[in-house]
């Protein structure tokens, strides 16, 4: 082999090492920065009931972005502690804020908000009149909430003789169900039932860029790692070559 061209692979393998140790690099803060990101702006949790079936079933570990109560939107499934309620986290769905009037139901069975019937197609019972008749009209800076399994959740409908007619503070809520992590369902949609009251619906948060750091992260990480010893094989592929080349012009 010349001179010239173990210059060059020198020189090749160089440059090789510092693109790798550069992507090894950049896929560790992607990586590591993707898990910090994601620790500060969600809450894992692990759903108790099935209440909120099918939409997140018992056992179920979802992420809730840590919001404030203000963020609340109608259609939102919330993490929130009320003391009236046992004083412990509990998941339930946002179906009226402060100033809405919600009713049960429609003659063809659909909850009303403000007189307009919503679509709910997550409910298990596609029947919203399970449970007894009731009109509200939920006091500013509160939430109206409700499970999605009907037939079997303690929410509002059960605290309609209290003050607030079963409605809870804004400032309970802890945290916004954005994604289940376990089993891997992904990104909870948002119901467009809603979407034609006043303040709309909300946005996800940002668990699909954490997702796609960490994963960018840990395949750079990978990529970075193997060209170490990508390049010795090469290398030994290439020296094994020129060996067999000289051979043959000796003979």
């Amino acid at each position: 082999m010349s001179e010239t061209v173990r210059t060059q692979e020198r020189g090749g393998g160089r440059v090789g090492s510092v693109l790798s140790g550069i992507a090894v690099g950049l896929g560790c803060l992607l990586f590591l920065g993707g898990f910090v990101w994601g620790a500060l702006v969600y809450q894992p949790y692990t759903v108790p009931t099935d209440s909120m079936a099918p939409t997140v079933e018992v056992g179920d570990r979802v992420l809730a972005q840590r919001i404030d109560g203000s963020q609340v939107r109608r259609g939102d499934v919330v993490v929130f502690r009320e003391a009236l309620w046992g004083d412990m986290p509990m998941l339930k769905r946002v179906v009226g804020v402060g100033g809405d009037k919600v009713a049960c139901c429609a003659a063809d069975g659909r909850l009303t908000v403000n007189g307009k019937p919503v679509d709910e197609p997550y409910l298990r019972s596609k029947d919203a009149t399970v449970g007894q008749d009731f009109s509200v009209t939920v006091p500013e800076g509160k939430l109206f909430l409700l499970g999605d399994e009907r037939r079997n959740s303690m929410d509002s409908r059960v605290h309609l003789q209290e003050a607030g007619q079963g409605s809870v503070p804004r400032s309970a809520v802890t945290g916004r169900v954005d994604a289940i992590a376990w089993p891997m369902d992904g990104v909870l949609a948002r119901p467009t039932g809603f979407a034609g009251l006043p303040g709309g619906i909300s946005e996800p948060g940002p668990v699909r860029r954490i997702v796609t750091a960490v994963v960018a992260g840990a395949a750079l990480v990978l990529a970075g790692a193997a060209y170490g010893p990508l390049a010795r094989m090469a290398g030994r592929r290439r020296g094994d070559g020129a060996r067999g080349e000289k051979e043959t012009v000796a003979a």
